[in-house]
């Protein structure tokens, strides 16, 4: 085993990963590091040899671990890294900072985040992925982030640098992101309240939020998110094509894709990581085969597939 740092945060060697993930499946980290602080998480990338992969991870919401772990340092931001502070026009948040915590903190200071209410995940995760709701996407509020480097350098980041686009940004790999500063339009804290419990009424109604699932499978073909409006237009969402294709509901193993919205993958009880990407692949190839669409997945799945 390769000679690591020594950090003053903990450094874990062969952390199992299930536990950490919303679909509670996947093999073990290598190495999992849970920074104390920014000058902390600088050090351990300054000094961990280039060599050495690095995958930041958030709270696990839209990620499938394969059964046989991950190489390299899985890094995890806790706290030190979750405050939310709100001004005059700006939210300022840490990485950790959950995206719910964020909208709602936000909204009783009369600052309207509410399209964050309801998306799981960190912040984090929301800036790397340009995550976005009911028409609203990080990339229409990001003003600037902060991240780390590999080499451990710290480097703020525009909406331009970053290149957002439909669930994607061009973020370098291995870069730790550790702070956002998200514009947020004022609002009344208890329309905002309102707004936010609609939401949550909307999603509890449509998704399978009390099973083990890791969000949306398959980012929308149309190329949105949906809008949440009455005349929202649902021919390529994926979830649709998905229903189209006759895979409601349809499960390999203890794997399916959720009769509530077919766009979920849910762990019904027992299933492998490889249970939960055959089954999309299947989908995607399902759907392909039948109207000639080509789902590309919006969880992200990493690691081996075997013991490493």
């Amino acid at each position: 085993m390769q000679k690591m740092p020594a950090p003053r945060g903990r450094l874990t060697p062969n952390r199992a990963l299930s536990d950490l993930t919303w679909l509670r499946v996947g093999g073990p980290a290598e190495w999992f590091f849970q920074p104390l602080d920014l000058a902390d998480l600088q050090m351990f990338l300054a000094t961990l040899d280039a060599q050495i992969s690095v995958f930041p991870m958030g709270v696990g919401s839209n990620l499938i671990v394969r059964d046989g772990g991950l190489g390299g340092v899985v890094i995890r931001l806790g706290r030190g890294f979750n405050d939310i502070e709100v001004d005059e026009s700006h939210v300022i948040v840490g990485a950790a900072a959950l995206d719910a915590h964020v909208a709602i903190r936000a909204a009783r200071a009369g600052r309207d985040l509410t399209f964050l209410r309801t998306i799981p995940g960190s912040i984090g995760g929301a800036v790397r992925m340009n995550a976005g709701c009911y028409g609203s996407y990080i990339a229409d509020h990001l003003i600037e982030a902060q991240a780390v480097t590999r080499s451990g350098a710290l480097v703020t980041l525009t909406a331009q640098d970053l290149a957002f686009g439909y669930r994607r940004s061009t973020l370098e790999d291995g870069w730790v992101l550790t702070r956002a500063v998200l514009r947020a339009e004022p609002g009344d804290p208890e329309e905002l309240a309102a707004r936010m419990a609609d939401q949550l009424a909307r999603r509890n109604a449509s998704q399978p939020t009390k099973d083990l699932t890791a969000g949306s499978t398959f980012r929308n073909p149309a190329g949105f998110s949906s809008t949440g409006r009455a005349d929202d237009i649902h021919d390529l969402k994926a979830w649709a094509v998905i229903d189209k294709a006759g895979l409601r509901g349809h499960m390999l193993g203890a794997a399916q894709m959720s009769p509530k919205h077919p766009n979920f993958l849910v762990n019904t009880g027992g299933a492998t990581a490889a249970d939960l990407e055959a089954l999309g692949e299947f989908v995607r190839k399902r759907v392909f085969e039948t109207q000639g669409i080509e789902l590309d997945w919006e969880v992200v799945r990493i690691g081996a597939p075997n013991k490493l």
